[in-house]
């Protein structure tokens, strides 16, 4: 290790990021309504909520519950569609001190595409394809097939010109094959992953705990299923770039992360608890540094060491 101070900058595809964590979207609001009450220093980028082609209502209340020691949220995207969002949230996304990526969904690839040109016209940094939103009315995941996931990528790759990312689901079987498939489609990373499939049931109402019983499964629990997911696809495809997310609540999580294959790490379900989560983390990541003698994070990417 030099004697300089050491960096938190990292690489992910054409974007250099000024610190290795990412507040992953659907926690942090639009990004900029969430930066009165966040602090966005300790971050290298923001991922706003998701945003779909027309304004989605989202699912009828209950939508969001604790379970355990995670969260089941089943709200369906609700969100005032790509238009809505541009009037409402581009003209304040200069104000936020981090670059701020957008979140593009929709029900088939021209719409993904329709997001993420309007996505690009607001001035985001880059856009997050979101394939992998495990609560919507029809329960479909893109994410979960190779090939409608690569006509995803190619459909937001022609309707853009900025770095792109693919959020994909640990639900699928052979993650590694997704991976590819959207790299080859023209995405500069992956994030791994969104949430888990999951459920709940009141048993004094014996009712569900989400009006639409099965939503998405976040928090501390997750975490080795997101970890396996960024090992095995760094171990697949080497030189794609990974956003690894998943259970991230201390810096150790972020060196695990790192470790594993991610270049940058996303902290999402622990803004709840904690909105200005990003201070400790990095205070905690750079501890661990100086304790290691590590010199900068990119030293720490991959780096784990076989038995």
């Amino acid at each position: 290790m030099s004697s300089e101070k050491a960096s938190l900058e990292t690489r992910l595809g054409p974007i250099v990021l000024r610190s290795p964590i990412v507040a992953a979207s659907g926690t942090v609001g639009s990004v900029v309504d969430f930066a009165g009450g966040g602090d966005f220093r300790p971050y290298g980028a923001a991922v706003a909520k998701s945003v779909s082609p027309e304004p989605w209502p989202g699912r009828a209340p209950p939508r969001l519950t604790s379970v355990g020691a995670g969260m089941l949220n089943g709200i369906g995207i609700q969100n005032p569609g790509i238009e809505g969002w541009i009037r409402e949230v581009g003209p304040r996304i200069g104000e936020v001190p981090v670059p701020v990526w957008g979140s593009a969904v929709g029900h088939d690839a021209a719409g993904f595409g329709e997001v993420a040109s309007g996505l690009e016209a607001a001035g985001v940094a880059a856009v997050e394809v979101n394939l992998s939103c495990p609560n919507l009315e029809d329960g479909h995941l893109f994410a979960l097939d190779p090939g409608a996931s690569a006509g995803v990528i190619r459909a937001v790759r022609d309707a853009t010109s900025l770095p792109i990312g693919a959020k994909l689901s640990p639900n699928a079987v052979g993650i590694a094959g997704v991976a590819e498939a959207v790299s080859e489609a023209g995405a500069d990373w992956v994030v791994l992953t969104n949430t888990v499939w999951g459920a709940g049931i009141d048993v004094d109402t014996r009712r569900p705990k989400l009006s639409g019983m099965v939503g998405g499964y976040s928090g501390i629990p997750v975490k080795p299923i997101a970890l396996r997911c960024v090992w095995e696809v760094s171990q697949s495809l080497p030189d794609l770039p990974i956003v690894g997310c998943g259970g991230v609540r201390t810096g150790e999580d972020v060196v695990e992360y790192l470790l594993a294959g991610a270049s940058a790490v996303a902290i999402g379900t622990a803004h709840f608890a904690e909105p200005r989560v990003g201070q400790r983390i990095i205070k905690e990541l750079e501890r661990y540094m100086a304790k290691h003698h590590v010199g900068s994070v990119r030293e720490l990417i991959g780096a784990v060491e076989p038995w």
